[in-house]
């Protein structure tokens, strides 16, 4: 066997070259010329060239498409007398796909389309296939964020047998024989907290305060789990999405509406069926008693986070007016979030504190403002809620040595945290050097340190990178960012099918004697649930960042020419990146500044004027001008303002 050859994934770029992903060693990069005939995501062999003309990392030539893992394109037709052509929306695919105009049904010329590939390209031959579905017409308002949902595989509708299967089991009433074999809650002050524009509602909370001085606090889920059966319709569709997916004016749900707003969602007024995790919580922090148990419910109230955080931070008295029923339990809410806060803080807890952005689209779908996202008080006391609920969840199952889906984070790579140390010493700040004992409490103290400082957004960004990804698994080696050795998702199981996996056997447990015994047989299931939802989660990351990156880009259209003044984010060989206040970030090219010569300082973050000696560094604040606004290839151009 030849040793320079290679088998990998090939990942291409919208510059037309790519690089074949290789599960160990270094990945290879692949110029324009020697793609062969692969297409992006196709597996390949690749043989190295000599290292002698490498630029840098290794480089090779496909020599072989081993297997296409493309069959269908996502693009905008193009009509001719004779042929049309889909041209790939996705730039990273520079094939057309030749279409007989028998084959195209009913799309029209700048339709955007799925089209089948039927042959693949040769070195002499295009490929050719037809259409199959229609994505959004040439003249519709969404038409650019629809292909990019489709490009990434996914669906806002569900196949028919999902929706009817959906109607049957909300058409179910919760009768007092259901009732009768929960814990009836119903009676207890139980409120909802969520955004203005939720619907989905799948937590309630409780707070009591104890004459001990302790706090009761009781997490109610949503038993998505009674009206989704293992293997039907319902749950093999959950099963692909993996998770609900928000793009600002669009939700790609997991459940259909009528599940995920209707029955399940845990609307005021209404009896629900639950999951509650009850707590009993000392002044440290420490849970020191807890049951996990079905129940019924009937939320009190569907509060909004504002509201709250005006009451809880400005003492609103209309709205404390409004609500003086819950008004203590809110301030008991209060008290407890700052305990739990504090004794997360105090283990070394991670909390990145970046600016988010909240695009405000008009009635068509098109950005009108770019807002800063706040994390208010209630906002935080939610999330501390939810935060002690799944560590309790998860700690008590791995006590039970039995089959789960835990949510694990691991602790960052060794060159990733050498690489970490060199950029931070840029600001003055050192961390050990020995890397293996860098605890989360290092890094915790650290963003301490710069919180309110200017470099601050721009360095809780870069740590946040040099992270590894949380994912899910059936082992439990803990989570690096929080801290803590158990945690799993147990609160959100209308838009997360670990959620809804991990009720399950909960349920399991409650409900069959035989458990221990029985649950064995979730061992294959675990493993396959934590594999699907880490990959899905992974795409609706990436969907959610691309959607948010082109809405910027439509944002900015209109703004070139315009001055604004922001920050260094990024330091490249050919240029950097600068973000404004609002959270766009765009390019600056070296090439583009008058007056000198700019070369990459990569060991200092920085960029040096060749002549003066200047320096551009990570962190630094600059006047911008906005200079290209590039709609297709989802690129902002910025130029330095000339003094």
């Amino acid at each position: 066997m030849n040793e320079n050859l290679r088998i990998g994934i090939i990942q291409k770029n919208r510059k037309k070259f790519g690089f074949v992903r290789m599960e160990e060693g270094r990945d290879i990069y692949i110029s324009p010329e020697n793609l062969h005939t692969a297409m992006d995501g196709d597996e390949v062999a690749v043989e190295l060239i000599p290292e002698i003309y490498w630029k840098g990392g290794p480089e090779g030539i496909i020599t072989k498409v081993i297997k296409r893992n493309t069959d269908e394109i996502v693009g905008t037709l193009y009509k001719h007398s004779k042929y049309s052509m889909v041209v790939p929306n996705d730039t990273r695919i520079n094939e057309e796909i030749y279409v007989l105009n028998k084959n195209i049904g009913k799309a029209k010329h700048g339709d955007i389309v799925v089209a089948n590939v039927t042959q693949f390209p040769g070195i002499h031959e295009n490929a050719t296939g037809e259409v199959v579905e229609i994505v959004a017409r040439s003249n519709q308002d969404d038409a650019a964020v629809l292909s990019l949902i489709r490009q990434y595989g996914l669906k806002l509708e569900f196949p028919k047998e999902v929706i009817d299967e959906a109607k049957m089991v909300t058409n179910q009433k919760i009768n007092s024989d259901i009732a009768s074999k929960r814990k009836d809650l119903r009676s207890l002050l139980t409120v909802t907290i969520d955004g203005k524009d939720s619907k989905d509602f799948d937590d309630a909370v409780t707070v009591e305060k104890l004459e001990s001085g302790n706090h009761l606090l009781y997490v109610h889920i949503a038993d998505v789990n009674h009206y989704v059966e293992p293997d039907d319709n319902l749950d093999k569709e959950a099963l692909k999405r993996g998770n609900s997916v928000y793009l600002y004016d669009k939700v790609i749900p997991m459940l259909p509406e009528q599940l995920s707003n209707g029955m399940c969602s845990l609307k005021p007024k209404e009896d629900r069926l639950t999951i509650t995790c009850k707590m009993e919580i000392d002044s440290s922090g420490k849970v020191v008693d807890y049951n996990i148990f079905e129940s019924i419910i009937n939320s009190d109230e569907r509060l909004v986070y504002d509201d709250v955080s005006d009451i809880l931070e400005n003492s609103d008295k209309k709205l404390s007016d409004r609500y003086k029923e819950i008004l203590n339990m809110l301030l008991a809410m209060k008290d407890l979030a700052f305990i739990l806060r504090k004794k997360r803080k105090d283990h070394g807890s991670l909390d990145f504190n970046m600016q988010e952005a909240n695009i405000i689209l008009d009635k068509k779908g098109f950005p009108k403002a770019i807002e800063l996202d706040k994390r208010r008080i209630a906002n935080k006391i939610i999330e501390e809620f939810m935060l002690i609920a799944n560590e309790t969840v998860a700690e008590h199952f791995y006590w039970m040595e039995c089959p789960f889906v835990f949510r694990v984070h691991d602790k960052p790579e060794l060159d990733r945290m050498k690489e970490l140390r060199g950029f931070l010493s840029s600001f003055g700040i050192t961390i050990s050097n020995n890397f293996d004992s860098i605890k989360p409490k290092n890094l915790s103290d650290i963003l301490k340190q710069i919180e309110g400082k200017p470099q601050e957004t721009i360095i809780n960004r870069v740590i946040l990178r040099m992270m590894k990804k949380a994912e899910y698994s059936p082992e439990c080696y803990g989570h690096y960012g929080l801290a803590i050795k158990y945690y799993c998702h147990f609160t959100s199981p209308i838009r997360r099918y670990p959620d809804l996996m991990v009720h399950r056997i909960i349920k399991e447990n409650l409900n069959n004697p035989n458990f221990l015994q029985d649950i064995k047989s979730y061992a294959d299931k675990v493993e396959e649930v934590s594999k699907i939802s880490s990959d899905t989660e992974k795409i609706a990351v990436e969907l959610e960042r691309k959607v948010e990156k082109f809405l910027k880009v439509i944002y900015m259209k209109d703004k070139v020419g315009l001055e604004y003044e922001g920050i260094i984010s990024g330091i490249g060989r050919s240029g950097m990146f600068v973000e404004l206040p609002n959270t766009v970030e765009g390019f600056v090219k070296y090439e583009g500044i008058t007056g000198d010569y700019y070369v990459m300082d990569e060991k200092n973050y920085r960029a040096v004027g060749a002549n003066s000696g200047k320096t551009l560094s990570i962190g630094d604040n600059v006047k911008v001008v906005v200079d290209k606004v590039n709609e297709q290839d989802r690129m902002i151009d910025f130029k330095i303002r000339k003094n």
